[in-house]
């Protein structure tokens, strides 16, 4: 699963004479089939996931930054703070869907082989070895009241490795840099492992 590749999930601008337009937000390709990450994860969940909810919030992302730049050329103050929580909203499910794909991978591209290098080094310095990693990351996404996520990140501050959770699709922002995501929304998880969560935290891995 862990995979260190990253894309930015935000918009772009592009200069068009001395002014900036910008460009649409697009659901991102994935690296690999739908099926690829069977019996882990099925075909079905992964198209619906990918094709249904994370377009939905990158077609609801582009309609509320549209509404949002109305309103600024208004200078519509009370309307750009009205909109505030659906770009919130459905920017942080574009960036943490955007973020959660390039960190699967199927067994055929490393997924499941565990990471590498200095991440290595610093999982077992600081929790002992991957197991304790994913038992402790997999107690906090089991924790989650609701929707939201389970992330390791690095703080930038402390420069160590932390596990939290953001709740809905609060992004992972300010001191830290997320290395690696897991869904903990229904919709990732219930067409195949019903009500037992705890299933697919263990078998994402």
């Amino acid at each position: 699963m862990l995979s260190l590749a990253g894309k930015k999930a935000a918009g772009s601008t592009r200069a068009v004479g001395s002014s900036f337009v910008r460009q649409k937000h697009t659901l991102p390709d994935l690296k690999y089939d739908y099926g690829a990450l069977e019996p882990a994860i099925s075909g079905k969940i992964m198209e619906l996931h990918h094709k249904k909810h994370h377009q939905t919030y990158v077609t609801n992302l582009n309609v509320a930054e549209e509404k949002y730049a109305e309103a600024a050329g208004k200078e519509d103050v009370k309307g750009e703070i009205a909109l505030q929580a659906a770009i919130k909203f459905n920017g942080g499910g574009h960036i943490n869907h955007t973020l959660f794909w390039e960190g699967l991978a199927p067994t055929s591209q490393g997924g499941g082989s565990g990471p590498s290098g200095a991440l290595q080094s610093a999982i077992v310095d600081q929790y002992g070895s991957m197991e304790k990693l994913i038992g402790n990351m997999n107690t906090t996404a089991a924790g989650i009241q609701g929707s939201g996520w389970a992330w390791l990140v690095k703080n930038t501050e402390t420069q160590k490795l932390d596990v939290l959770t953001t709740p809905n699709q609060d992004p992972v922002i300010g001191k830290y840099i997320p290395i690696l995501g897991i869904d903990a929304w229904e919709h990732a998880y219930y067409l195949q492992y019903n009500n037992v969560k705890a299933d697919y935290f263990k078998a994402i891995w």
